[in-house]
């Protein structure tokens, strides 16, 4: 088996990471999830591993978070995230894609449908009505996707994100 090494690179308090996400609807619900440690939300996904396309990330994040095999549909966003987390200047290159969970997966339009140990975090993902409105509701960044939820891009749109003041020096 080959070592497996995750895109990050660390530089006394800034961080750079390479994430991949995916947006699956429902009943007209999107999946989130969040490590039961923290109040916000994220899209599910994870960090790229060197030697991977995005597509295999994806699918293999969710194998290890979801335990299903998912389908890839279109890229949505490329997105240059900065922000503040756990004391670090972030850059993040993230990019989002529309997947489809199979009918097997759970759905329930209030409650947490599945939960999963990864790593030392306590994940859980739920179902959230696919609204400006429902995403503004929760603390879900990168931001910009609740403005966008109801009118997603035709073709990939690259974004440049900074939530709050970052050092950049």
């Amino acid at each position: 088996m080959t070592s497996r090494t995750l895109i990050t690179i660390k530089d006394g308090k800034r961080r750079f990471n390479h994430r991949i996400a995916g947006l699956a609807f429902r009943e007209g619900h999107v999946l989130v999830h969040r490590a039961t440690h923290e109040t916000f939300w994220t899209f599910p996904g994870g960090r790229a591993e060197i030697g991977e396309t995005s597509e295999e990330t994806l699918r293999r994040e969710m194998m290890e978070e979801l335990g299903v095999a998912v389908e890839i549909g279109q890229l949505l966003w490329i997105v240059e995230n900065f922000f503040d987390y756990e004391g670090k200047a972030w850059h993040e290159l993230g990019l989002y894609y529309r997947m489809q969970v199979p009918e097997s997966f759970p759905f329930h339009a209030t409650d947490i449908v599945h939960r999963n140990q990864d790593g030392r975090n306590a994940l859980e993902f739920k179902w959230v009505p696919a609204t400006t409105a429902a995403l503004r509701a929760l603390d879900i960044p990168p931001y910009f996707i609740a403005d966008a939820i109801e009118d997603l891009p035709a073709s990939p749109k690259h974004i440049v994100w900074h939530d709050g003041d970052l050092d950049h020096k």
